[in-house]
């Protein structure tokens, strides 16, 4: 398989992107090994790591979902994850970068880790970016107020795929407004191919025309999202995302 795709990067094709080494690490996704509904081995973890190096990145930084009841996921069990993929990688060769953090959803739990003052994993350092998401079909009630005292703790919130919540479907002007908090935006790649649905990818282009997206991110969870980033970066949309000035290479 690998073989077959080095090929296709190899050839002399105008305007066809070759790999994702443009930008260089990718700031979401599910491969640490039995903590979400991502990777569910160590295997399939060192199998997604080798296919996203094979693809260009060579920074990963695992967001493994932190949500309520059902993801009852730590700072200690996640780094825990991350070190034993660590030796794994470092044992079969490959030349990657791995750090981890947590894709935060917006509940009760969240919040009551947010006011007593709880460790929170976020990415790029000092920088303290902090991946958040919501429900798909339901805007949070406050969720400028959460927004404000997710900064008021010194993060900078990064909200997860923006252009998958169908409550912002129909009035992109809304989502737009958010930006006036200073929260940032992460495109998932796949959204670029259509992978989510028409309407997403749709939202994901007006997102990129009104060039308001600072990160891309792979949200990989197994080797079908890695068959669809395959497809990404022959889209038009994929190489005019990749010209914004886009914060991952600064990862």
């Amino acid at each position: 398989m690998w073989g077959s795709l080095k090929k296709l990067w190899c050839r002399s094709e105008p305007n066809h992107v070759s790999s994702y080494a443009a930008l260089g690490a990718d700031m979401h996704s599910h491969l640490l090994p039995g903590l979400d509904d991502g990777a569910a081995t160590l295997e399939d973890s060192i199998q997604l790591v080798e296919a996203l190096h094979t693809l260009g990145f060579r920074k990963l930084c695992m967001t493994p979902h932190i949500m309520g009841d059902f993801f009852k996921n730590t700072p200690v069990c996640i780094r825990e994850k991350l070190q034993q993929l660590e030796e794994a990688i470092k044992a079969h060769g490959l030349p990657v970068e791995l750090s981890c953090a947590a894709e935060y959803y917006l509940d009760e739990w969240f919040v009551s880790k947010l006011e007593k003052g709880e460790e929170l994993l976020t990415f790029g350092g000092e920088r303290k970016f902090l991946l958040i998401e919501t429900s798909y079909m339901n805007e949070p009630a406050h969720l400028r107020q959460i927004i404000f005292e997710i900064q008021a703790a010194g993060y900078t919130p990064v909200l997860a795929h923006p252009e998958r919540y169908t409550y912002f479907y129909g009035r992109p002007e809304a989502l737009l407004s958010l930006r006036e908090t200073g929260i940032l935006f992460q495109i998932n790649l796949n959204s670029i191919a259509g992978y989510y649905s028409k309407p997403a990818k749709d939202m994901a282009r007006l997102l990129i025309q009104r060039k308001s997206v600072e990160f891309l991110g792979t949200d990989t969870h197994s080797m079908k999202h890695i068959r669809v980033l395959e497809r990404v970066m022959s889209e038009p949309l994929f190489k005019a995302a990749i010209k914004l000035p886009l914060l991952n290479s600064t990862l």
